[in-house]
């Protein structure tokens, strides 16, 4: 049998090659995914590459396809477990972070935000201008680009109340080659914590009750988003930053500080995946580093020198344990990236 090993190594050379001709110093060989995520857990990507403007992913799009280069397009990795075993081929983050408001001073402003944009950050800048709408992101530690494939929300609000329109990348087998179109916001199949975008995202959950990850595709996922533009509205510049202040100290006295995806499972109908899992005697419950946070049982926390198969431990129990109680099925929120 041929050994393959020397033949991998010269293609991931002549990626890697080719990758630093275009980007230079954003090109990172052989990359910890967990500088890159939230739960400080995922080990090495062939090539970590940033992407800071929508014409940059089109073309590293086209190129993977045409090199074969498997291509695995991530956000800041707030809400994503990075497999212990990395990902092969290239990893690209999402870092268009340009943000404009037009028609300021009209009365329906619209945010046009990139993918990469800081919702904390975009929640205090416009409170200052006395824009509302996204107070409730206030503390989240999100982008744009990931609030929209999850229509996320926070005190009765969400993502799905002021999108008026997406901008995607549409990558898979069956368009000629990759190209961006822009959606409205009928088109995304928006609901709780839930957009067409997740649909092909769902983590299943295998007889022995763990989690399995989708297989990897040439370019993933295969619609990805690269902007959006929302509906503001004004208010008083005082009122607003006071909102936002409110939802921050709520976020730091109900969330644990150490480091996590946020919420693991999706809250069934009528009830709160934490409030099932305290019930089921799981606070504090541990896997190696990783913990069933004490503070708020919907979360799994990494308390120093976690694994990726750490959280995915606690998730089959914290699961196992709920249906074995109630009868009741937990949906993952946390997504599965990388080679599993």
């Amino acid at each position: 049998m041929a050994d393959t090993r020397h033949d991998d190594e010269h293609e991931r050379q002549m990626m890697l090659a080719d990758l630093g001709a275009i980007f230079g110093t954003r090109l990172k060989p052989r990359e910890p995914l967990s500088r890159h995520g939230t739960f400080g857990v995922g080990g090495p990507a062939d090539a970590f590459v940033t992407l800071t403007r929508e014409d940059e992913l089109l073309r590293l799009a086209r190129l993977a396809r045409e090199h074969n280069w498997p291509l695995m397009l991530v956000g800041n990795g707030t809400n994503v477990l990075y497999a212990d075993a990395g990902a092969q081929g290239i990893v690209a983050r999402m870092a268009l972070n340009d943000w404009h408001v037009e028609g300021a001073e009209s009365e329906r402003p619209l945010l046009v935000a990139g993918a990469g944009v800081s919702l904390p950050k975009l929640a205090n800048d416009l409170a200052e201008r006395g824009l509302a709408g996204f107070e409730w992101s206030a503390g989240v530690p999100g982008t744009i680009g990931g609030a929209v494939v999850s229509n996320a929300g926070a005190h009765g609000e969400c993502v799905a109340d002021i999108l008026v329109t997406a901008r995607v990348l549409f990558a898979g087998p069956d368009e000629p080659e990759p190209v961006v179109r822009a959606l409205d916001a009928a088109e995304l199949e928006m609901g709780y914590r839930h957009s067409r975008f997740r649909a092909g995202r769902r983590v299943v959950f295998g007889d022995d009750g763990v989690p399995v990850a989708a297989p990897r595709a040439a370019v993933e996922p295969p619609e990805m988003i690269t902007g959006a533009t929302f509906q503001l509205r004004h208010d008083d510049p005082a009122a607003v930053r006071a909102r936002v202040e409110r939802n921050k100290r709520h976020r730091r006295e109900t969330q644990p500080p150490q480091p996590s995806a946020g919420s693991v499972f999706k809250n069934p109908n009528g009830t709160y995946s934490g409030k099932l899992i305290e019930e089921a005697g799981l606070k504090g419950t541990r896997a190696g580093g990783a913990e069933i946070s004490t503070r708020h049982a919907n979360f799994i926390v990494n308390t120093g020198g976690a694994t990726a198969a750490d959280v995915v431990a606690l998730i089959a129990q914290a699961r196992r344990t709920v249906r074995e109680r109630f009868d009741i099925e937990l949906e993952l929120e946390v997504e599965l990236r990388g080679d599993w």
